[in-house]
């Protein structure tokens, strides 16, 4: 119904005004009293998806990507679509408006977005207010978090450490974004020497914070597809050096290799299936370099379960969708579950933790 109804008229809107649309009627779904759980309790339970990462419990390893529910609207209808976890923000300490409009656009020939949104968003101390005022989740929430466009690199660190210690009491687990290319000089901070320090501020905020809130939130990285190999190489070591929990791979890219969309020159990042190749290489290369030991977060151009399952296979623990959400809809998380299972049992595997990094041997 989605693909006949739903999305012919959502796409006639600008992109910005259809998500904006979309975000409210799921707000508005999760003000409804009793439905996210109904709905949530309606899913058929899935063992053979259900997991323990970062010392957390994911009952799929399908969650939802940064940048959709910024400002965390619509944290309970999202879980009762089926997600595993959801991935909220980018959040920066200060509010901010963004980029300019038109900001966000559809290649709908190539089945992709672009977005040059630029971390707009209502600030950490307004993302803590949802959050805290949220009933108690079964769905893990994670905070992305960055810095304000007008801090300069050098005190880019001080924005970060604002954000853990607006959100370390609400947030269960926090993303080092340094990989969107809508932040002037953001990616600047993925260079080894400096992203190795960073992380390990972020670490020690962590520690010294569990005191205050009782408890420390796992640490993610995530990494730009664009990085030079030589590059990613080293950006993948010092996070795991600097003592990261995991990584996420990948962004979106600057790329814009082999587009139909007449949008193909607009200038942001560029998501979905065009990515589905790349991302799943750079995730092969990620285990490969860490010998399996750092957890992947997967994502990138996931459309079916069959993608799902070669980002498990080439070595991510967990997967986050975006761009395939505003082409296939709602429906694409209880798809993507359900093939998920489909296919272990295809296979004969008993588990999908046991299929991860199978084809990075």
């Amino acid at each position: 119904m989605y693909r006949s109804l739903a999305r012919p008229l959502l796409f006639r809107l600008d992109a910005e005004d259809a998500h904006h649309l979309t975000l409210n009627v799921l707000e508005a779904a999760s003000r409804v009293p009793g439905w996210p759980a109904l709905a949530r309790a309606a899913l058929p339970p899935a063992p053979a998806l259900a997991q323990t990462v970062f010392g957390q419990h994911f009952a799929s390893p399908v969650g939802l990507a940064a940048g959709l529910d910024k400002n965390a609207v619509a944290v309970p209808a999202f879980s009762a679509l089926g997600f595993g976890f959801l991935e909220v923000g980018t959040v920066t300490p200060r509010p901010q408006p963004g980029n300019e409009r038109p900001r966000l656009f559809r290649l709908t020939e190539d089945e992709a977005l672009i977005n040059r949104m630029g971390f707009n968003n209502a600030g950490a101390d307004a993302l803590h207010a949802r959050l805290s005022a949220l009933p108690r989740q079964s769905t893990p929430v994670w905070a992305n978090i960055g810095k304000n466009k007008d801090t300069p690199n050098e005190d880019a660190a001080g924005d970060y450490l604002k954000c853990v210690h607006a959100l370390q009491d609400v947030a269960d687990a926090f993303v080092i974004n340094v990989s969107s290319p809508n932040t002037p000089g953001l990616r600047a901070l993925q260079a080894a020497d400096g992203l190795g320090e960073l992380v390990r501020a972020v670490l020690d905020a962590t520690e010294a914070g569990r005191v205050r809130t009782l408890r420390r939130p796992p640490v993610l990285v995530k990494l730009a597809p664009d990085l030079h190999p030589a590059d990613f190489k080293a950006s993948v070591g010092a996070v795991q050096q600097a003592g990261a929990h995991g990584l996420i791979v990948s962004n979106t890219t600057l790329g814009r290799d082999g587009l139909f969309s007449g949008k193909a020159g607009e200038t942001g990042g560029l998501s979905g299936r065009p990515l589905t190749r790349k991302s799943t290489t750079l995730i092969r290369e990620a285990y490969r370099l860490t010998g399996g030991t750092l957890p992947i977060v997967g994502v990138g151009g996931i459309f079916s379960p069959a993608d799902a399952y070669a980002k498990l296979r080439a070595g991510a623990s967990l997967l986050e969708v975006y761009s395939a959400l505003v082409y296939e809809g709602p429906g694409l998380v209880r798809r993507l579950n359900r093939g998920l299972a489909e296919l272990l049992a295809r296979d004969g595997v008993g588990h999908v933790a046991e299929i991860v990094g199978v084809d990075a041997r």
